[in-house]
């Protein structure tokens, strides 16, 4: 499989990486699109590939979704921040006849935790004494405060939890909101802690990731399972769950 890999930050290297140490008598990364070449990275120099893989910045991403259809190659999207522009995205990939897989976190230990999360949110919405929060780490220079994971694991637990309205960020929230503290430390992969509380007890769940590989191996496996499939897909088409 040809790969044109878009954004070459901490986890467009990590993909480059694992793509030659484990995967390189199957795929090989054909273009590398970053900040740098961004001027000559066209849906032509696209065309060659079988598949694209994006990790740019919010502020890219959309017209890099565009390149991938102009170029008739399916993409799978992991930058997160642009879901604001997500139903235009879904719905020139129906009218185009184009494909495109978008996760906030690719680690198939992540999308169970998800399901989890959804699944506890579900048991934990007729007792209404239990008070829920979320709290996310990561290193530095990450660019989103909260994670796109958080606020994933936000809208779920607000889907299936009546009392909750809204997520906001910081400690001060109303009864009806959901409150996502963020923190950014030295080299921290991800956490993601979400407890419930009540004046009697707790139950906390949490993922911690250890190595940005399960992230990358996530995307190509991916990357692998959208071709020759049409549409706007999710981890959770992928994962059957």
């Amino acid at each position: 499989m040809k790969i044109a890999l878009i954004g070459y930050g901490k986890m467009g290297q990590t993909i480059d990486d694992l793509i030659k140490q484990k995967y390189s008598k199957k795929h090989e990364i054909i273009l590398r699109g970053d900040s740098a070449n961004a001027h000559t990275f066209s849906a032509d120099a696209l065309s060659a590939a079988d598949v694209a893989i994006e990790f740019s910045t919010p502020e890219t991403a959309v017209a890099n979704i565009e390149k991938c259809f102009k170029a008739n190659v399916p993409v799978v999207v992991g930058t997160t921040g642009w879901y604001g522009k997500l139903k235009y995205i879904s719905e020139m990939a129906k009218e185009q006849n184009q494909s495109i897989l978008y996760a906030s976190n690719f680690s198939i230990g992540m999308n169970i935790f998800f399901h989890i999360n959804k699944e506890l949110a579900e048991k934990m919405n007729k007792y209404e004494q239990y008070e829920v929060k979320i709290e996310e780490t990561h290193h530095t220079t990450k660019k989103d405060s909260p994670s796109g994971t958080a606020i994933t694991l936000a809208e779920d637990i607000i889907w299936n939890l009546n009392r909750k309205e809204k997520w906001v960020k910081g400690n001060q929230y109303d009864s009806d909101e959901l409150g996502i503290k963020s923190h950014r430390l030295d080299d921290v992969k991800g956490l993601h802690e979400i407890k419930y509380s009540s004046k009697i007890d707790e139950i906390e769940i949490k993922h911690s990731a250890t190595s940005r590989d399960g992230f990358a191996d996530g995307a190509i496996m991916a990357a692998e399972w959208i071709q020759g499939k049409k549409g706007v897909f999710k981890m959770k088409d992928m994962l059957g769950f």
